[in-house]
């Protein structure tokens, strides 16, 4: 029905996805795309790349709107605070309501913060202005002490950590873990890159946690959980992400961690309950179960992730609107992720963190940073439930489409 009305909250790759799909499954009423940031949609993955060594291009890390999309109503710089799903409608930080008959849940995640005293202006990376803040912070060090602090050895602290050494800072990474990338890599892979990122000079204190990170003249002093301390011209924070749900509360949804969704990405408010088909989640706010591994709903942070679910919630509220029957197709993607540090490219397709890692092609006995390659592979119950590869593309096809399968 033309008369019909649904918002996207939140203009990401998924919200622009699960957009398009509507359009394509014949949804011809009006749409609109409220985002808490002022930018239309843009290209994420980059902010911790090469956007970080120099100006990001605008035209460049903008996602491209189709023509299906060129009637978009957009509400940006605009936050929805509260939601009644019962009566249909969202209220915006402008403090109006907005009706709707349709709704996509897009939002997302914010930085996770930990829970010490912090003085100077906690930097992270989640946004395009959080790249725009960091990278000015990064220059102006570069011009005294040169020395930083990421704390945190996941993807965006190791991205964080490589960009900021190839400029020329001298860097130091804290974190509890016994690796980098330790729950997404497995020891062996992950004590690998540590090696590849010491070589480049990095500094791995592991095994530690920052208790207070104070303001000082000219930087920051970073108290370490074994009583020593660091002094830093900045200090990264880089402690993981936690989904932006809190505008959904008080509508009997299951929000333990992100939104519940059934496998066509309508929300739920138990794993037993009916879904609401009025209301979709996508994108890295979604907990759904994917059958090519198991029973248990989970969220998956991936870029790729954010396209798969999109297009699946888009279709399925295009489908409910139209009074359609549900798509009957099976949704079992495999997650796809990639990580670009110094001249490596670590590329991994499947949830290597169930499974037990072995290397099934090259050696980390040759290193990662200009090495001959390593392929690792992560069995669960003799099936391959993930694979992380640096080097090897030609053998990318192959390893995505044996994630899920038994292998020798």
């Amino acid at each position: 029905m033309s008369d019909q009305r649904v918002v996207v909250v939140g203009a990401s790759y998924a919200g622009l996805r699960a957009a398009e799909a509507l359009r394509r499954s014949g949804f011809g009423g009006e749409l609109v795309m409220v985002g808490a940031e002022p930018h239309h949609p843009y290209d994420r993955p980059t902010l911790t790349k090469h956007a970080l060594e120099s100006e990001p291009d605008p035209d460049v890390i903008a996602l491209p709107l189709p023509a299906s999309l060129g009637d978009v109503t957009w509400r940006l710089a605009t936050r929805v605070t509260s939601s009644d799903l019962e009566a249909h409608t969202l209220t915006l930080d402008d403090g109006t309501d907005l009706a709707w008959d349709g709704l996509v849940v897009a939002t997302g995640l914010r930085s996770r913060h930990l829970p010490i005293p912090w003085e100077p202006p906690r930097l992270a990376v989640r946004h395009l202005d959080d790249n725009r803040r960091l990278r000015a912070a990064m220059q102006e060090a570069l011009g005294s002490g040169r020395r930083m602090v990421v704390v945190g050895a996941g993807f965006i602290g190791c991205e964080v950590a490589a960009v900021a050494t190839s400029l020329g800072l001298d860097v130091t990474v804290v974190a509890p873990e016994a690796a980098p990338l330790l729950l997404h890599l497995g020891e062996p892979l992950g004590q690998a890159l540590r090696r590849t990122h010491e070589a480049k000079g990095v500094r791995f204190l592991l095994g530690q946690v920052a208790t207070s990170v104070t303001a000082t003249g000219n930087g920051a002093h970073v108290e370490l959980s074994d009583g020593s301390a660091l002094d830093a011209e900045l200090v990264v924070e880089a402690v993981g992400c936690s989904p932006v749900v809190d505008w959904l509360e008080g509508n009997q949804l299951d929000l333990t961690d992100g939104v519940l969704a059934d496998t066509r990405l309508r929300v739920l408010s138990g794993p037993t309950s009916d879904p609401r088909p009025d209301v979709v989640a996508c994108g890295d706010v979604a907990r759904f179960v994917n059958p090519l591994f198991d029973q248990v709903a989970r969220r998956v942070e991936h870029w790729t992730m954010a396209a798969d679910t999109g297009k699946r919630a888009g279709r399925a509220l295009g489908l409910h609107l139209a009074g359609a029957e549900p798509d009957p197709k099976p949704f079992a993607p495999v997650p796809t992720f990639w990580s670009e540090q110094y001249d490596l490219r670590l590329q991994s397709f499947g949830l290597p963190q169930l499974g037990t890692p072995a290397v099934l092609e090259g050696s980390l006995d040759d290193g990662l940073s200009g090495g001959a390659g390593v392929v690792v592979g992560y069995h669960r119950d003799g099936v391959l439930a993930g694979v992380v590869m640096a080097g090897f593309e030609e053998r990318y096809r192959h390893y995505r489409m044996a994630v899920g399968q038994l292998l020798p």
